[in-house]
């Protein structure tokens, strides 16, 4: 793969579907607010097609590679009607989550559709991929999801999940820093839940004589956006602490948001993000796109 001039790319998976399309505009805004390129980047999975058969079949090969080129045109043009961002067309024969994996290693945003089919496995985008590349990709990860995702109102929030944890300190600078250059309102939610013995017996709240839970839960979510308000000044920050599964309330907030913002790891209220019921449901449910941070220096 090439590099591109100005810096490093946002780099969008197209496989040719409509929410792709989607994708690719959305990812255009994002390119445009960062003065950054654009790489997009269609995988036909030939290698994995033809695995075992010798010699290669010229004929699919020459079929996917029309495919792709085609998909390519369709998602440029789309880009086109959105920003006047530098763009790179990028077709390879891998298999998409290697190829974009691979990517990923010099893109600034890895962007890709969002099914709107839980377990589906049509198309390029959808299911596990979404979840391997989000768990995995050495760059934050943008499941667009809604059909609408590329023309909600940049008037609309950015929601970020806070759970106390290291990576949640991380997913709150990405989320300032898109509040930022959104001009959008940040909230900012922690949930607890009666079930979550992290919360009812950790240290922080032994420390404060078993203070209730709410008001813990309340201090802890002080605590993480303590200084952000210097640092983003013309950021409106709305704080909300539910009694709630994780899931449940980012999702709730994901109706009128224009991005959630979660980190790929944590503690608390949203362990194992990415490997059980709440990844799940953030990738394949959330009203709106989803960006996951993982932490520098914790790449696989």
């Amino acid at each position: 793969m090439s590099t591109l001039l100005g810096g490093k790319p946002v780099t969008v998976g197209i496989d040719g579907s409509d929410r792709a399309i989607v994708a690719a505009r959305w990812a255009a805004s994002a390119a445009a607010h960062r003065h950054a390129p654009m790489r997009l980047l269609h995988a036909t999975g030939y290698t994995e097609a033809v695995a075992g058969t010798l010699p290669p079949a010229q004929r699919l090969w020459e079929q996917l590679q029309r495919t792709g080129d085609d998909a390519l045109e369709l998602a440029f043009r789309a880009v086109r009607e959105v920003a006047d961002v530098q763009v790179e067309k990028v077709l390879v024969d891998d298999p998409p989550a290697r190829a974009l994996l691979k990517a990923a290693q010099d893109s600034r945003m890895l962007v890709v559709g969002g099914s709107g089919h839980p377990g589906a496995v049509k198309g390029l985008l959808v299911g596990s991929l979404a979840t391997q590349l989000a768990a995995h990709a050495r760059a934050p990860v943008a499941v667009v999801r809604g059909a609408d995702a590329d023309r909600r109102p940049e008037r609309d929030p950015v929601v970020v999940g806070v759970d106390g944890s290291r990576l949640s300190t991380d997913a709150i600078a990405v989320a300032f820093e898109e509040a930022a250059l959104r001009s959008a309102p940040l909230i900012a939610v922690h949930a607890w839940s009666d079930a979550d013995t992290s919360q009812v017996f950790g240290e922080s709240r032994m420390a404060f004589d078993w203070e209730p839970i709410e008001r813990s839960a309340e201090r802890l979510l002080a605590e993480q956006l303590a200084g952000w308000g210097e640092k983003y000044p013309d950021v409106p920050v709305r704080r909300r602490v539910a009694r709630d599964r994780p899931a449940h309330a980012l999702l709730a907030e994901s109706d009128c948001a224009q991005l959630v913002v979660v980190g790929s790891r944590g503690r608390g209220g949203f362990r194992g993000l990415l490997f059980g019921s709440t990844s799940q449901k953030l990738i394949h449910h959330a009203a709106c796109p989803v960006l996951v941070v993982r932490p520098a220096g914790q790449f696989p």
